[in-house]
């Protein structure tokens, strides 16, 4: 079960900061194909699938690294921002 999601300043759905890895990396993968209701946004997605690495998925490593390949540098840069915001508000 996906996590109560917030909504934050900028209108996007994020999780909850109980949030499980996977419940993170599926989430990214709403977000990196912009199913689900999800918008199609790899900087969204990024940083959701570094926050799951963070907490255990391995799966989201490989689509995070994959992912990136398909990125530019600043909008990596981006994610990495947001992982971080997310987490010192989480």
């Amino acid at each position: 079960m996906l996590a109560q999601l917030q909504v934050a300043n900028e209108g996007l759905p994020l999780p909850s900061a109980e949030a499980t890895g996977d419940e993170l990396f599926r989430l990214g993968l709403l977000y990196s194909t912009g199913q689900g209701g999800a918008p199609l946004d790899y900087v969204s997605a990024h940083m959701l699938f570094n926050l799951a690495a963070m907490r255990g998925s391995v799966e989201a490593k490989v689509y995070r690294k994959e992912l990136s390949e398909e990125m530019a540098s600043d909008e990596v840069a981006e994610a990495q921002r947001q992982a971080r915001e997310w987490l010192a508000h989480g």
